[in-house]
């Protein structure tokens, strides 16, 4: 642990207050007329997803835990939850599932994460902000209609839904956004 000025702080960071850990979600410096200035700490404790705010002096000394973020690769899903690798050390960790949460849908062997530990537990978790899937399922392609902006609905093999170009048909490879299953583009390969 090491102790910093609470207006060092800064979003996704991580502080140890009673024991927890909490990752932060926004700071804001406040810098009244009068009086001493302030920072607001919009924060998530980790171990059950509870929102807190805490108003630090700017001065005040504040926890902050030493989180390792590195590359992983993600191999399989067990009743354990998701095994991922280290490819530098060979070196396995077990993900559980409400670390992964609702992205877990993206995820494809041999995709590489990064991956954010803290004495050796997965606290996070980050995905390639797009991933390539293919169409099982979309309503067929209508003649003519190719020209107007309007999107149809569309079933990945992952099971996600998404809205397609008109012209995108069932069995074509798209890349979309893992943010919010939006389409980008058709794949390149």
């Amino acid at each position: 642990m090491v102790k910093v000025i609470a207006s060092s702080l800064r979003k996704g960071n991580v502080v140890e207050m009673d024991d927890k850990l909490y990752v932060i979600l926004s700071a804001e410096n406040i810098h009244p007329g009068k009086g001493t200035p302030v920072t607001q700490l919009d924060m998530r404790r980790i171990s059950d997803g509870v929102k807190v705010s805490e108003r630090y002096r700017t001065t005040e000394q504040v926890e902050r835990a030493y989180v390792e973020d590195r590359p992983h690769t993600y191999l399989y899903e067990d009743s354990d939850g998701y095994t991922f690798m280290n490819p530098d050390n060979y070196e396995q960790i077990a993900v559980p599932k409400d670390v992964v949460g609702e992205q877990s849908v993206y995820l494809q062997e041999g995709m590489e994460c990064m991956l954010s530990t803290y004495n050796g537990n997965a606290i996070a978790i980050d995905l390639p902000a797009r991933v390539t899937l293919e169409i099982v399922d979309t309503e067929p392609t209508v003649k003519g209609q190719t020209a107007s902006s309007s999107y149809k609905p569309a079933m990945l093999s992952n099971g996600v839904r998404t809205m397609v170009p008109p012209h995108v048909a069932s069995g074509t490879r798209i890349v979309i956004l893992t943010a919010d299953a939006s389409y980008v583009e058709r794949a390149k390969d």
